[in-house]
């Protein structure tokens, strides 16, 4: 093995160290008892090991219900950033219009507006709508932040597409519609999909707006109603580990599915090109 193979492979191993002991150590705790916690006895692995937090978290207070909102949320979400981004971005790329350039720039300026100077006047006009303390204040605002990223990614996505594909199927008698449904959304796949991801992982993650908009307990998502587990100056570490596995297995199972889909994608698309 040469020397730069040998760094090469300790750089990875303390890069994966450094990645993976904080979710090992979230799990860990997930599974210790009270006293475990409280007096750092079993410092590595749990000894006795035990569900009780799992359950504790599941029957004796509301998690399932936050659970639920959070999904409810996410998938809405993500199902209308990717409807409107794919059309704002196709409509940008590739249709020619007075403007188009200024709307570009004019996207990704609004993306990088911080959130935190929005919610003071969306929760005025969620308020005029009657929408707060409800999901639809979240799924209507959310899409505020999502929106022009997503747009801004799949901009470059179609134009990377040859223009030839499209004009192919406008010879062949397709309309528009027909031609960016047959065409170039299964072409531009992969980066529809990335746009999904940032949009269902942003939304599962948020707090600010959850916060402010929700102050129903029922309505609460994951990220908000964790903090009903904080009682004054305690903390119920287990349950909160445990929360903390709970809504990071779902994220980690979509990397994985949809990473594989994501090349299946590339790969597909090389070939119709």
């Amino acid at each position: 093995m040469t020397a730069a193979r040998a760094f090469a492979v300790v750089g990875l191993v303390a890069f994966a160290l450094v990645v993976l002991v904080p979710f090992w150590w979230i799990a860990n705790m997930s599974f210790k008892t009270y006293e475990q916690v409280q007096f750092a006895t079993s410092i590595y692995v749990p000894r006795p090991f035990t569900w009780a937090n799992y359950t504790a978290l599941w029957l004796d207070t509301r998690f399932p219900l936050w659970l639920r909102n959070s999904l409810v949320t996410a998938v809405a979400v993500t199902a209308l950033t990717t409807v409107m981004a794919s059309l704002g971005g196709y409509a940008i790329a590739r249709l020619r219009f007075p403007g188009r350039g200024f709307v570009a720039s004019l996207i990704l300026v609004l993306y990088l507006v911080p959130p935190a100077l929005l919610f003071i006047p969306l929760y005025r006009v969620l308020a005029e709508l009657g929408a707060t303390n409800t999901l639809a204040s979240l799924i209507l605002s959310y899409p505020t932040f999502t929106v022009p990223f997503c747009t801004w990614l799949l901009i470059g996505f179609f134009k990377a597409l040859p223009h030839e594909l499209e004009e192919a199927a406008l010879v062949d008698g397709a309309g528009r519609t027909a031609a960016l449904v047959r065409v170039l959304l299964p072409l531009a796949a992969p980066g529809i999909v990335a746009s999904a991801i940032f949009a269902f992982t942003l939304s599962w993650n948020e707090f600010l707006y959850a916060l402010v908009f929700i102050q129903d307990e029922t309505a609460l998502t994951v990220p908000v109603g964790l903090n009903l587990l904080i009682y004054g100056d305690v903390f119920s570490w287990g349950q909160l580990m445990a929360a903390s596995v709970i809504t990071t297995v779902p994220v980690v199972a979509l990397y994985v599915f949809i990473q594989r889909w994501m090349v299946e994608g590339l790969a597909a698309g090389s070939v119709k090109g």
